[in-house]
């Protein structure tokens, strides 16, 4: 109810009331048949204004009731909306983490493979070495052994060719 028709509705309330304090304060000076009419007409209107004020009261707080409903639906709403954006940024916050966590592990994935690949090309060339050297000495064994033969035929041969001449 806004503020000028409370007052409009106040008006002939206060006016009733002033008329009921006239009644009153004339039915002192009436003679007692006249005072008994006086004194029921501005009961009356005295009662009259009384109930205007009660269901102007019972209206003002039914208004409150329901603005006091309002307030806190509205209340409700925004405690909701404010749940839901907290809910939004931790899930947001949650996948940021696992991202982070799952490029973590990749790179360090990464690493363990890049490890095991220069682990292995190590071996790999270990291993290369190895055999060259085994063929290497093997070569060389082979040359001695051909060397030696080549010696021990030549002995043969120098001892044969004494023994022929001498």
């Amino acid at each position: 109810m806004s503020t000028l028709s409370r007052a409009v509705a106040r008006a002939p309330l206060a006016f009733l009331v002033a008329i009921a304090i006239a009644f009153a304060l004339s039915g002192c000076s009436l003679s007692g048949s006249e005072a008994g009419q006086q004194t029921e007409a501005g009961a009356g209107a005295v009662s009259e204004a009384n109930e205007e004020v009660a269901n102007e009261k019972r209206e003002e707080a039914a208004e409150t009731a329901k603005n006091r409903e309002l307030l806190s639906q509205l209340e409700a709403t925004h405690r909701e909306e404010a749940a839901e954006e907290q809910a939004k940024k931790t899930e947001k916050q949650a996948l940021a983490k696992a991202k982070k966590r799952e490029e973590k592990a990749e790179k360090e994935a990464k690493k363990r493979v890049a490890a095991a690949e220069a682990k292995l090309k190590k071996r790999e060339a270990e291993a290369k070495t190895a055999v060259q050297k085994e063929h290497e000495a093997a070569a060389k064994k082979q040359a001695e052994q051909k060397e030696a033969a080549r010696k021990k035929a030549e002995s043969e041969r120098v001892v044969t060719t004494i023994g022929e001449t001498g």
